[in-house]
Formats: structure tokens, sequence, C-alpha cells
């Protein structure tokens, strides 16, 4: 299997030029890897890596775009700081996205920036919940017609522990496996988990399939051992980069991560054809949003 992992040497937020096999990498589903490029944390954040700073009730804490946390436990000085350590990752990571993909400049939509202070491996969740298991993103209440999801990991461990993934097939390697699987899409079922609030908008046939390729992947043992896949350890100071609608990828064990979140129209990619949603399109023959 040709590998999905493209590792980066550059030590700079800001990169110096951009890559059109990188970007053409990103696009296809692949994980740009930075393995020496760490997020720098100051001397008094140090206290705030420990895992009773999160709320049990919150799966992280996250910063949204108007500067409200959410998750966290402390006092205001403690919650003041965590919105600090958050809101510089987030500078530092739009930074390199737009460096990396200035073409994705004025179009790509901001969502929370979260801090991850669990370790991975007591978190205790449903087998449609457990991201151990290879998966690609897709959410059940928040349809988004094909708009695509990008996100930089950076591992802040301060112990060198890093955070290993599995990182598996190519997008549509996946999908001609689990397509055929696919329950039918249903339109007034779509429709009525509208109506009664299940789901935020109206489902489209697009978010339809990609959930039943998230459960089919999650809910197919055989597979998560069979398939073709690598496990790889993000080192502790490293930073990755990935499309998750696209990149089959499972979070088997680690602690201590600062996550950003961009949402991209899938028109607007350097190649629109190497989306999810035109992949889907092209294999079912049939408009999908």
């Amino acid at each position: 299997m040709e590998s999905q992992i493209i590792e980066i040497d550059v030590a700079n937020w800001q990169v110096d030029a951009p890559n059109q096999d990188w970007i053409a990498g990103l696009e296809a589903g692949k994980v740009l890897y930075f393995p020496h490029l760490p997020f720098e944390l100051l001397p008094e954040e140090k206290s705030l890596l420990r895992p009773d700073i999160r709320n049990p009730k919150s799966r992280n804490i996250s910063l949204d775009a108007s500067g409200h946390l959410k998750g966290a436990l402390g006092d205001t000085a403690t919650q003041l700081a965590l919105a600090l350590m958050i809101g510089r990752f987030r500078e530092q990571a739009q930074t390199l996205v737009y460096s990396l993909l200035p073409k994705y400049k004025g179009v790509l939509r901001l969502a929370p920036t979260s801090y991850r202070p669990t370790q991975v491996e007591t978190r205790a969740q449903s087998w449609r919940a457990d991201d151990r298991r290879l998966h690609v993103d897709a959410f059940p209440s928040r349809p988004n017609y094909g708009e695509r999801i990008l996100r930089v990991f950076s591992n802040v461990n301060p112990d060198g522990v890093p955070r290993v993934w599995r990182v598996g097939e190519p997008f549509e390697t996946v999908a001609q496996k689990f397509l055929p699987r696919a329950k039918p899409y249903v339109p007034w079922q779509a429709a009525a988990m509208k109506a009664l609030h299940i789901t935020k908008s109206y489902r489209s046939e697009y978010d339809h399939l990609m959930l039943q390729l998230h459960d089919g992947m999650k809910g197919d043992m055989a597979y998560q051992e069979s398939a073709g896949q690598v496990t790889m350890p993000f080192a502790a100071g490293s930073v990755w980069v990935c499309f998750s609608d696209q990149a089959s990828h499972a979070v088997m064990s680690g602690q201590y991560m600062l996550e950003q979140t961009l949402h991209l129209p899938a028109d607007k990619q350097y190649d629109p054809s190497s989306s999810p949603l035109a992949i889907l399109s092209k294999l079912t023959g049939r408009q999908l949003v």
C-alpha cells in the first residue's frame, strides 16, 4: 500500500512556500506529519497539563471563535491561562494552514479549538463513539453537505509520550468496500429527523452515506484487523494535519493534545475531484447534495 503519511522536515509554523506534492497528498486524504514542529508552552502553562482540569461532563476543553471557553474546571486565572494557550495555538495553526494552502485563505470557516488532556486509553465509549476503531469523521446530528473537515493536531505531552494513531486505506478503497453494504437513503426519514430535532438540518444523501461508512468501518471488527494500515506514533513536540473526513484513522493512545478544526467548501479545494463528495458521487452515479 502506498504510504498515507507525508513526513515534512519543517520547524517553522510559517512555511516558506506552498508545495504542490504536499497539497495534492493532503487533498487525496494523506496525513502531513511535521515531526520537528513543537507548539512551545510558556513556563506558566506547564501546570495546565493535568487531566483534572477538564470538566468530566465535557469530552474536551474548547475555545470558540468569540473566545468563550467550555469544558474546563478551575478558578478565573486558570480559565484565562487555558484560553490564552488554546488561542495561541489557534493562531499558529492558522498560520501553518494558510502558508501551506494559500488558496484556502478567505474560504475556511473556523470551528472551536480544543485541548484534550485526557488519556485516550481510559475513555469508556460505545462502539460508535470509540475512536480507537478505524473510521472517517461524520457527525450524526450535524449534516455538512460535503464541506471538508481539515484538522491540525499538536502533541504537547510533557513526558515525551507519543500519540499513537492507526492510519488506514485511501478513501476510495474504503468507499468501494462499504458502499455496497450501505442502507438506502430515505428522504422522508431525513425530513422526520429534522422535524424532531435529531439533526440540526436536513440530512443529505451525502451525509447519510458518510455515516454509513463511519458506522460500517467501526462495526466490522474483521475489517479493523485486516484493512491495509500503519501504526503511526506522532511524537511529543510534533504536528500533523489531515482531512479527517477522508483520512481513515484510529486514535489508539496518548495524552495532552491541541487540535484546530477548519471547514472548507469542497468546491474551493485545489482539486475538487479528490473530495469525498466527488468520489461518492462518482461511485454512486448520483448527485448527493
